[in-house]
């Protein structure tokens, strides 16, 4: 009656290793670190930058536990965590501006458990700290850009009206100006664009020998830019975070033009800093034709100067599209040659301007310009003689791309010419996770610490464990031999719910730890019902094996019931709430889907173990 067959004992058993295996890495405390890697993927980080970390930091006495060379980055190890800004703000200077120096916590897990996949859990800000970003958001560039884009939309108007113009340009006010041969031709030129330009407004200005339009956007249509901007940079970096993987990230608008970013359990902090920071975008362009005038026309490098010997192409200032076109990218590899390529995908609009510009320029090289803006931090010292760190923000253009048109192009096309798989898969990222309305530069990047103190998150542990101590000696008390079954179920319970949290990666915050302790009373309490379902069956007069047989049948209703209305209740809080929210639904819901085994298939284990095999069994201790 009160016997399982031997699967079952087995599927426990096989539980209970396995939850106690991917469990171990968490008692392994990382050490701190500092992390190096290239500023760009072409960028290589080898043997000869560790050997210089290695005799720097040996002349600075400063305490190192190792160094460590893979997959292009240099780990070097700390023994003591004060000294991580100290080494990153040495190793900097010393290096340069080409690479990304972060601070990071470096696993001290064993290889053995890294290969099976074992990694600790990942903790939120307020257990263990992580990254804090906070980016500026450069609005003017947002409204240059869509000045330009007015500036060409007028060249286009003027060119169908035929009035002639020597220029239409932006000046360093984001003013668009035209310059004209008559006051007549200006006049024709502001009447022509001004029925498409509304949110300007227009002046003319009368000079000895050329006459001039000033069109200058207003106040309001600025503001909406500048949100727009600050709006658009939000989305995309918070499909960035999701591209990196991030448990419960921050990402939200500050003031009127910053943004916080907070990645709590990050470890790759120089990858998280080199895909958040960068404002990648593409912009295509006709290569220009010989006899074009100088002003339509700038020259621009190729990537990959040492392939290419430092090349150069002329392209036309007039856009065919930009980035913000693109509506899916992929990395591959062409077939032909093996190379890397990026496949693109343009939104509707964006593949009819595409096959417009390209059907009537078949034969033609179009050119694929890559644009990003960058900063570089040096170490200078001021007028008080102190090192302070100098930030200068720069914008870099190359060509990556620069084809012969064949036919007319669609909404699909690939991009070929890049140098490797890994700026190919990069450049597929920045552009699926979406374009930068305006460029981002990074104002403050720290690590920080618990946001509740060292003590708080002490006496939370210390609630933890005495909330599982007093449980487990009620239940031991009251219950007796059954208690010791539902206390040894109980902690299988918690090393399966640690062990699950590792494996796929959830994040563990304070009100996590509130869902654990939430866990373990719902555990003893599917107990609690079996067991005094058991006794009522012994006092009607029912033999121990029979009551026992009854207890686990009758009450399983009751415990399904009580603990699929809790999980639809997680779930729902899960989908609809934010932060520590999630984090206490997280771990609520596994805690019910563990509890549910340990508390009836583990604990009906145990007792069919010690008890099934007895036929004559008299009494039993509950």
């Amino acid at each position: 009656m009160n016997r399982y067959p031997l699967w079952k004992y087995l599927l426990v058993l096989l539980v209970t290793i396995l939850s106690f295996v991917y469990a171990l890495p968490n008692i392994y405390i990382p050490d701190p670190a500092v992390q190096i890697s290239g500023a760009a993927t072409n960028v290589v980080v080898g043997e000869k930058q560790r050997q210089t970390v290695e005799e720097h930091l040996a002349s600075l006495g400063v305490g190192v536990v190792g160094t460590e060379l893979a997959e292009g980055t240099i780990l070097v190890r700390l023994e003591d965590e004060d000294q991580q800004m100290l080494v990153r703000r040495e190793i900097q200077r010393v290096l340069g501006s080409d690479f990304v120096v972060a601070l990071n916590m470096a696993p001290t897990t064993p290889d053995w458990l890294r290969a099976i996949g074992g990694v600790p859990m990942a903790l939120g800000l307020d257990l263990s700290g992580g990254v804090h970003f906070l980016m500026e958001v450069d609005t003017h560039s947002a409204v240059a850009t869509r000045q330009q884009i007015n500036a060409d939309e007028m060249k286009s108007t003027l060119r169908n009206q035929r009035i002639r113009y020597h220029e239409v340009e932006v000046d360093e006010n984001n003013v668009i100006y035209g310059r004209f041969r008559s006051a007549e031709l200006r006049d024709q030129a502001v009447a022509a664009v001004r029925r498409d330009f509304n949110e300007h407004t227009f002046r003319s200005v009368d000079g000895s020998d050329e006459y001039r339009f000033y069109a200058e956007l207003s106040d309001t249509a600025i503001s909406e830019i500048e949100n727009y901007a600050l709006n658009q940079n939000l989305v995309t970096l918070r499909n960035r975070v999701n591209e990196l993987g991030v448990s419960e990230p921050i990402v939200q608008r500050q003031g009127g033009g910053r943004i916080i970013v907070q990645l709590p359990g990050v470890q790759d902090t120089a990858e998280a800093k080199r895909i958040i920071g960068r404002t990648a975008n593409l912009e295509f362009r006709l290569e220009a034709q010989p006899d074009a005038l100088v002003s339509m026309k700038e020259e621009f490098p190729f990537r990959g100067d040492v392939a290419r010997g430092r090349a150069t192409a002329e392209l036309e200032r007039q856009l065919i599209l930009t980035g913000d076109h693109v509506a899916n990218a992929s990395s591959s590899f062409d077939h032909e040659t093996n190379m890397p390529q990026v496949n693109i995908t343009l939104d509707s609009l964006g593949g009819s301007m595409m096959h417009r510009a390209t059907r009537n320029n078949i034969g033609r090289r179009m050119g694929v310009l890559f644009i990003e803006h960058r900063s570089r931090t040096e170490i200078q010292t001021n007028e008080a003689g102190e090192q302070v760190e100098v930030t200068e923000y720069y914008v870099d253009r190359e060509i990556i791309s620069l084809a012969t048109i064949q036919a007319a192009l669609g909404v699909q096309f690939r991009i070929t010419g890049l140098d490797s798989p890994a700026e190919a898969s990069e450049l597929a990222l920045l552009l699926r996770a979406g374009a930068l309305a305006a460029p981002m530069y990074f104002v403050e990047e720290r690590t920080i610490g618990p946001s509740l103190g060292a003590e708080n998150i002490a006496q939370g542990v210390n609630s933890l464990i005495w909330g599982l101590g007093v449980v487990l000696l009620f239940m031991l008390v009251y219950y007796k031999t059954f208690g010791l079954f539902a206390n040894l179920a109980l902690l299988l319970n918690v090393l399966v719910l640690v062990a699950v949290m590792s494996i796929i990666g959830a994040t563990l915050t304070l009100p996590g730890m509130a869902g654990i302790v939430l866990t373990i009373g719902m555990a003893v309490d599917a107990n609690v019902l079996i067991y005094s379902r058991i006794r009522e069956e012994l006092r009607s007069g029912a033999p121990p094996q029979t009551a026992i047989h009854a207890g686990y049948g009758r009450a399983f209703v009751s415990i399904f019931d009580a603990n699929i209305t809790t999980l639809l209740v997680a779930l729902i809080l899960y989908a609809v709430g934010t932060g520590p929210v999630k984090g206490f639904a997280v771990t609520l819901s596994i805690g019910i889907l563990t509890s549910m085994f340990t508390a009836i298939v583990g604990t009906r284990a145990l007792v069919n173990l010690v008890y099934g095999r007895r036929r004559n069994l008299q009494k039993i201790w509950i």
